[in-house]
């Protein structure tokens, strides 16, 4: 297009008359190409909230605070529904007040999570939240008199606690996983999914025991161990459909991970059939064993919850080793000393030995495995 100086200059010094000018400005408007459409908004994962910053680094990256504000309002979060809590308890009673506590808990969320995106008060609010839903559907349960129905199922002399509050138990599970559910629709908190399979599992735990009343140690050990698989299998299939853990799935796995990892880890130390406070050797050699075999499933699917819940039980095997050595005085510190270095070698060699562990695995499985793709790089 000519520019407009250009043609004034033109008309002033006669090369062209202004209806001349007036003609090309009109011809070069309707000639002039289309400007060209603006960029495409960049792409954003429909489950990746706006506030919430892709991390594509081979680590945990789990939201806990984000920013000081988190620590203000939970001190606030802790004053409010602490006091509360004593006050309501005074008028209303115990089933009043985790009533209560339950419908304050969601309407606080309403601002602080759904409005301000909080972390931390967020967490807090759900926590308080199921914790609150469970009691209040426990007292209510109770205040029914629940033993009533095993004077027809079980005989009398079986009626221990654990018998005797079962059906409290499996009803305020099943109502605590109903109601963390609606709040998981409301309010999008990840770590709400493992609020409501804990729920869950507490009501298995007690419809088991109120089907079979005489069951074993062993027995219960074996029904955690199930949970806790089944906890651990859905945690891995929120995070196989989130390789890159960018979206809130890997948030969601991280909460599942770490209920999944104690529900897996006690049975697997206490089905030793040992005292964990009076190992003897082969027992603690098992227990390390045990630990070392959690920390390679822990390379492989680059989580690091199961160690650490399985720290406690390696630090009493490598206790127990010690005083089998003579060394007693000693035997506290030289624990820790041990646990300390092995947690600061680990982290350092975390990504060289998940590299070579991911190399001795088959191709198909690595592929489907998170940050398989920065691991193998």
């Amino acid at each position: 297009m000519i520019a407009e100086e250009i043609l004034e200059l033109a008309v002033g010094e006669g090369v062209i008359t202004a209806d001349q000018a007036k003609a090309l400005r009109n011809l070069a408007k309707e000639h002039l190409p289309p400007p060209p459409p603006p960029p495409p908004p960049p792409a954003v994962k429909a489950d990746l909230e706006e506030d919430e910053p892709a991390v594509a680094q081979d680590d945990e990256a789990v939201r806990f605070i984000t920013s000081f504000a988190d620590i203000f309002v939970s001190l606030g979060l802790a004053l409010f529904f602490s006091s509360s809590a004593y006050l309501i308890n005074l008028y209303a009673g115990a089933t009043g007040m985790w009533a209560a506590l339950a419908g304050l808990a969601w309407l606080v969320a309403e601002l602080f999570t759904r409005r301000r995106r909080l972390a931390l008060p967020s967490i807090l609010l759900l926590g308080l939240f199921s914790a609150s839903v469970f009691m209040t559907s426990w007292t209510l349960v109770a205040q029914l008199d629940p033993m009533a129905p095993l004077n027809w199922w079980h005989p009398s002399d079986h009626q221990g606690w654990m018998l005797a509050h079962s059906m409290s138990l499996v009803l305020a599970g099943i109502t605590t996983a109903a109601l963390t559910s609606l709040h998981y629709l409301r309010f999008r908190v990840p770590i709400t999914i493992a609020a409501m399979a804990a729920a869950l599992v507490a009501a298995t735990i007690g419809l088991v025991y109120w089907l079979m009343p005489d069951i074993s140690g062993r027995h219960v050990n074996a029904l955690l161990l199930i949970c806790g698989l089944a906890v651990f299998l859905v945690a891995m299939r929120f995070d196989m459909s989130d390789l890159r853990r960018v979206t809130r799935r890997t948030d969601i796995a991280f909460w599942l991970h770490l209920l999944a990892a104690p529900l897996i880890v006690h049975p697997l130390i206490t089905g030793l059939g040992h005292n964990s406070a009076n190992l003897d050797t082969y027992s603690a050699i098992a227990v390390l064993a045990i630990f070392l075999g959690l920390g390679l499933v822990s390379l492989v699917i680059d989580r690091r919850a199961l160690l650490v819940s399985g720290l406690t039980y390696a630090g009493i095997a490598f206790g127990a080793l010690l005083q089998r050595t003579g060394v007693t005085d000693k035997t506290p510190a030289a624990t820790l000393l041990a646990l300390g270095v092995f947690i600061l070698l680990l982290s350092a060699l975390w990504h060289p030995l998940r590299r070579v562990v991911l190399r001795l695995l088959p191709a198909a499985l690595v592929i489907r495995l998170p940050h398989s793709h920065l691991s193998a790089s």
